[in-house]
């Protein structure tokens, strides 16, 4: 008998009959013996809505414990409709918000962090034979406020409900049935992976890859919890995400290509080359809270030195406004910038031990005349910056160059 930690998004739960189909899914798995506690989100579009009403009681600036406290009701829906549906299913169960499971955070309203879990009630009551149904996305601070834990703070839930309670696994239900080697609308060759590490998925997910969110892939590989990731309405093994890396012959180079549009570069030209004027740069933009990503630095026989930096599109405009006037200060030649570029990644945690995969990945961008503007690499990733409109041909070509398209890497 194991104990499962099964996750339902937003879409998984959005009406009446998927909430019923979920229940049935459910059933099946205590009919085999297990021990399971369900985490859902509320239904889809739900959030968004609460979020809207308050906006318009409040000039587009919600205080932040008040819509903590409005849009937390969309999961406390979920779970009672869920739990309805499995009892009338004649399966014993019971819902719990997060303040009553006492998932305790910190107080950082809508983006809190979760601290401790009590797992004696949930404990108590799969001893007693229910299936437990905890909403998503919430919990309670030490004054008792609820609070929130940001975009995709269900699927941090389930994984800290699993580790909590020491689950087999962490299933994650979702609208695909997996993870691919690629976004399979980009290149419909892409392949189901049967396996993946917690380091190449953290990779994929920083990068581009919207399967799961950062921060609940960090707190599976934190406390070794096995997460796997599998379709809500399909049939399918999914996609296992361990801490094992098999050494075998059939290990893959590459597990995957990841590629993120929402990029601008920005650079400022004929710096002073004096020590320390890397932090005169990004000091300030730092200090308006603007995360930089890719850094390239080319110095100049004239004693100045070029900057080159890629942030958030959204973080664009800002960004600018800080650049140019740090230019002033510098004596700098001129500021430009580029909202029309992508960063295109290829990931594997078998570059560790094979050379030559950077040169390969250029020779294939080389050979589609794909110029790279930019290069960031790490023990398992190689990231390029290129021009927007090459980026699905880029995706495309490498994901032939590596072997990712070839039916072999198909599940049996």
């Amino acid at each position: 008998m194991a104990l499962i930690v099964q996750k339902f998004g937003g879409t998984s739960v959005g009406t009446v009959e998927r909430i019923q189909q979920v229940a049935e899914k459910v059933k099946k798995f205590r009919e085999n013996g297990d021990d399971i506690v369900v985490v859902v989100s509320a239904m889809s579009g739900e959030t968004n809505r609460l979020i809207e009403l308050a906006k318009q009681v409040s000039d587009d600036q919600p205080v932040p414990r008040e819509l903590d406290v409005m849009i937390s009701t969309g999961e406390q829906v979920t779970i009672a409709l869920l739990a309805m549906a499995l009892i009338k299913r004649g399966v014993p169960a019971v819902s719990y918000t997060g303040n009553q499971v006492r998932i305790l955070t910190d107080n950082s309203h809508t983006k809190a962090r979760i601290l401790q879990i009590d797992d004696a009630k949930i404990r108590a009551d799969l001893k007693a034979g229910r299936v437990v149904v905890v909403a998503g996305f919430q919990g309670v601070d030490e004054q008792g406020n609820i609070t929130t834990l940001g975009r995709g703070g269900s699927d941090t839930t389930g994984v800290a409900l699993a580790a909590a309670l020491k689950a087999d696994e962490c299933q994650i239900y979702t609208d695909v049935d997996g993870v691919y080697t690629t976004d399979p609308r980009v290149v419909p060759k892409a392949q189901r992976l049967d396996k993946i590490t917690f380091e190449e998925m953290l990779e994929m997910a920083s990068l581009g890859s919207k399967v799961l969110q950062i921060r609940s892939v960090e707190f599976a590989g934190k406390y070794n919890v096995p997460l796997r990731v599998l379709h809500s309405f399909q049939e399918g093994p999914g996609t296992l995400i361990t801490l094992d890396e098999e050494e075998s012959m059939e290990q893959p180079i590459i597990s995957g290509i990841a590629f993120n549009r929402d990029e601008a570069k920005l650079t400022i030209r004929g710096v002073p080359d004096i020590p320390g004027v890397a932090f005169k740069i990004l000091g300030p933009i730092s200090a308006a809270n603007i995360e930089v990503d890719m850094i390239v630095q080319n110095v100049a026989h004239d004693n100045t030195t070029d900057f080159t930096f890629t942030v958030h599109r959204n973080d664009y405009q800002a960004a600018m406004a800080v650049l140019e006037n740090t230019a002033r200060e510098l004596g700098a030649r001129e500021v430009i910038g580029d909202t029309n570029i992508a960063k295109v990644s290829i990931v594997g945690v078998g570059m560790r031990s094979h050379a030559g995969v950077a040169s390969r990945m250029f020779e294939a961008l080389a050979k589609e005349t794909i110029n790279i503007q930019m290069i960031s690499t790490s023990e398992i990733k190689v990231s390029v910056v290129i021009e927007e409109k090459y980026l699905e041909l880029a995706v495309r070509a490498l994901h032939t160059a590596f072997d990712l398209d070839a039916p072999a890497r198909q599940a049996e």
